[in-house]
């Protein structure tokens, strides 16, 4: 049940994530995996709410950027493997504790965790493989001493060999973007022919999924803003539906004169009588400077109004001279109109940005 906003709320429509999570599967074979990408508290919503009814929907795996984010899931139920992408050694021994799967990337990494795990057995770790992002991972040529490390090793076993993506959403940079799947599935090749145990391999992202699922699907693909919503080509936008609306309240409404300020540093002068309503919204909540001065709007009752002068740390003002509402009055961030993408768009970013960044001091409200 959706309730009228009466505080700053961030609402997460479970439903949409079901129909996201279903169109993004059909659109790769039954029998390959499919990575749930919840980090940064599932893009800024809610990681436990999130991972919880994904595990419920049978998703095979999830992933996570740091160590305390799988740990976070852990203790929140989820028994599903859960990737740690970017480990850092001195959490080696709490991924163990905790049964998480760490990403070697660098020679660092993978003997520092061989020397973690001397006393396991077979521990699941992935390999990441650097293949044009120059982000993290292993270049093509290390292949050949991390066979001989591994080989010679019972601690650990290598459940997947995966890379990442640049530009699979830009179809200018599609030869790119072939360059770098013709890389990983030259260095598979190779890892599979000389490992003791036979990777999942994976490289696709949100959109390589919707771009190149054809030829590179592999063993599992890994998605992360695409379940929340957004596609990155405007194409995909009626198949996904956004999981996050961010909805506040009217505190309080000002007639402003002409001539007066409004905000930190008289951010905004008044050129003719108007009326400003104070929102319980700021940078400490998401909403940063760039979005003020005119360059963002809110919505009330279907209507957008202009953000005027600065955004404070926990407030912001917007002009609402030609909207009837009132204190109390319910006001609309971003949800389905406009969606993230567009609010971020206003300031020069992207949606990434945008809700990744809600503060966890927003509530947050499950809608089922």
């Amino acid at each position: 049940m959706i309730k009228m906003a009466q505080e700053t709320l961030l609402e997460i429509d479970l439903p949409a994530l079901k129909s996201n999570f279903e169109y993004l599967r059909s659109k790769i074979k039954p029998s390959t995996k499919f990575m749930a990408v919840v980090k940064a508290y599932a893009y800024g919503s809610d990681a436990s709410q999130i991972a919880g009814y994904l595990e419920k929907l049978d998703v095979d795996y999830f992933a996570v950027a740091y160590t305390e984010e799988g740990i976070a899931l852990r203790k929140a139920g989820i028994t599903k493997p859960i990737l740690v992408l970017h480990p850092l050694p001195v959490h080696f021994k709490e991924i163990i504790t905790y049964k998480l799967e760490p990403s070697l990337y660098s020679f660092k990494t993978l003997n520092d965790f061989l020397k973690a795990a001397e006393n396991e057995k077979q521990y699941p770790v992935h390999l990441k493989f650097n293949s044009g992002l120059n982000r993290l991972g292993f270049k093509k040529q290390d292949a050949d001493k991390i066979i001989t490390l591994l080989n010679n090793s019972e601690s650990v076993s290598v459940t997947s060999v995966f890379s990442h993506l640049m530009a699979s959403e830009d179809s200018n940079e599609k030869d790119f973007t072939l360059q770098q799947i013709n890389i990983f599935k030259e260095i598979s090749i190779k890892l599979i022919d000389k490992l003791k145990n036979k990777p999942l391999l994976h490289i696709l992202n949100t959109s390589g999924i919707l771009n190149y699922a054809d030829i590179a699907q592999f063993d599992m693909v890994r998605s992360g803003i695409g379940l929340y919503g957004f596609g990155n080509d405007e194409k995909y936008n009626p198949f996904l539906k956004p999981v996050v609306s961010l909805k506040s309240v009217i505190s309080q409404i000002h007639e402003i004169e002409k001539g007066e300020s409004v905000g930190y540093n008289r951010g905004f002068v008044a050129k003719s009588s108007m009326r400003t309503a104070t929102v319980p919204l700021g940078h400490a909540d998401g909403i940063g400077r760039q979005y003020g001065q005119g360059k963002s709007f809110l919505t009330v009752h279907g209507q957008k109004c202009p953000i005027v002068g600065n955004v404070c740390m926990d407030m912001l003002m917007i002009d609402v001279t030609n909207v009837a509402c009132e204190e109390g009055d319910e006001i609309l961030v971003f949800g389905q109109n406009p969606t993230a993408s567009e609010f971020a768009s206003w300031a020069g970013t992207i949606s990434y940005e945008l809700i990744s960044a809600i503060s966890q001091r927003v509530k947050r409200e499950i809608i089922f």
